[in-house]
């Protein structure tokens, strides 16, 4: 659903507004992914303890951290929206941003920085809730906001005829209306870990533990995202047509690969209560769980994503240059079909690695893998076009997983669970 305000925008855009408006927010979409996993790396580790604290029965100490993470998320997310917003020219530049399409792309990044702020409120309000078991409510909210956002794209860009900027100013308003919302409930459904009036204050232990479970998962996080902005300068080199196809194709992994996160994320909350509970025998069952649950998935949407894919892809364009991008945008996702099972496998080993609090792993592993992914696509793109950025990523995968399993094996030894868990 998170997910949801972009790929929307993508289908809209490319087929009211056309060939140039897809490939510009293609562009900013991975310098936008960059901050939203920040984000994303920060909440992660907060939630691990907020998690550890709840299976600990400490509200308390839920409510401070949550008070700690909201606070120091507005800070940093209000700074980083307005240096994005007064920046973002200069980042397209960087990224070798075909001059025809630099204008479009620099408004629709700009205004989409102003929504940072309120991504982040979300994103700590769900990793409270989700510490406690509401999974729900979290996607109840992005549901929501991602069909207005669809409603209002389809009014002013499909009806009414506007251009670009309409279709960022949207996306922001989704933003804005998740986060309100997410608010809402948390100060009036869930009080036992909405931060109360004395909580409101940034407590220095407590920032010390999110720096420590969430800097090294931000770190992570951000790892992923700043090797696909090289991917992406490398695809801008290949044209206007590669750029909307990957676009296309790109938002459908998106899609495929969330389900395999959230799969990880669950299986990373599962083991930080289970520990904060000292219950060691139920670690290693719900990891085994945890890889039936990926590998059928997998199986499910490689099927899925092989036989639709010219389908999928006619999705995000219309017009006389469609049939060129649908083509190269079919032809990468028929390769990745085959590979989905090598990120699920990598996104179980790091949730398990980070319900484990061993979070400087999951850098290690993350950046043998966009390092790897990086330097094969500079290699195979330029003979193969933009499949060759799918074999480079299965590369990637392999590698990290060549390193990550062995090493989960043995922490589970050192720390004494039972290996044989199903």
């Amino acid at each position: 659903m998170q997910l949801m305000y972009n790929a929307v925008d993508s289908i809209i855009a490319g087929r009211f507004i056309g060939e140039a408006a897809l490939a510009a927010e293609g562009i900013a979409e991975p310098v936008m992914n960059m901050i939203i996993l920040l984000i994303s790396g920060i909440t992660i580790g907060s939630g691990v303890l907020m998690s550890e604290a709840y299976g600990a029965k400490d509200m308390d100490r839920v409510r401070k951290l949550n008070a700690t993470t909201l606070i120091l998320g507005l800070i940093a997310g209000s700074i980083v929206g307005l240096l994005g917003f007064f920046l973002s020219r200069y980042i397209l530049i960087l990224m070798d941003t075909p001059s025809s399409i630099l204008d479009k792309t620099t408004w629709y990044l700009s205004i989409t920085f102003l929504g940072v702020p309120f991504v982040f409120v979300f994103n700590a309000l769900s990793a409270g809730l989700k510490s406690v078991g509401d999974s729900k409510t979290p996607l109840l909210f992005l549901a929501f906001s991602s069909i207005l956002n669809a409603v209002l794209d389809l009014i002013f860009l499909g009806l009414l005829g506007f251009g670009i900027i309409c279709s960022a100013t949207t996306t922001v308003v989704a933003e804005i209306v998740s986060a309100f919302l997410a608010l809402w409930w948390t100060g009036t459904r869930n009080k036992e870990i909405f931060p109360r009036s004395r909580d409101l204050r940034i407590k220095k232990d407590s920032v010390l533990s999110i720096v420590k479970y969430g800097g090294p998962t931000a770190l992570q996080q951000m790892v992923q995202p700043l090797g696909k902005l090289f991917i992406q300068g490398a695809v801008n080199s290949l044209g206007v047509a590669s750029i909307a196809a990957f676009n296309a194709a790109a938002r459908v992994d998106s899609f495929a690969l969330i389900p395999e996160q959230g799969i990880a994320a669950a299986e990373a909350t599962y083991i930080a209560q289970n520990r904060g509970a000292g219950k060691k025998e139920r670690v290693m069952k719900g990891f085994w769980s945890g890889v039936v649950l990926e590998l059928s998935y997998a199986l499910f949407i490689g099927v899925v994503v092989f036989f639709l894919k010219d389908g999928i892809v006619s999705l995000f364009i219309d017009g006389e240059s469609a049939k060129n991008v649908i083509e190269r945008g079919a032809s990468y996702l028929g390769v990745m079909a085959f590979l989905y099972a090598l990120p699920s496998m990598t996104n179980l080993v790091q949730g398990f690695f980070r319900g484990n609090g061993k979070m400087y792993t999951t850098i290690v592993g993350t950046t043998v893998q966009i390092t790897v992914r990086t330097i094969f696509t500079f290699i195979l793109t330029p003979k193969l076009g933009i499949i060759g950025i799918a074999y480079a990523s299965g590369l990637g995968w392999a590698m990290m997983l060549a390193w990550e399993i062995p090493y989960l094996f043995i922490t589970a030894h050192k720390r004494g669970y039972k290996i044989r868990g199903m």
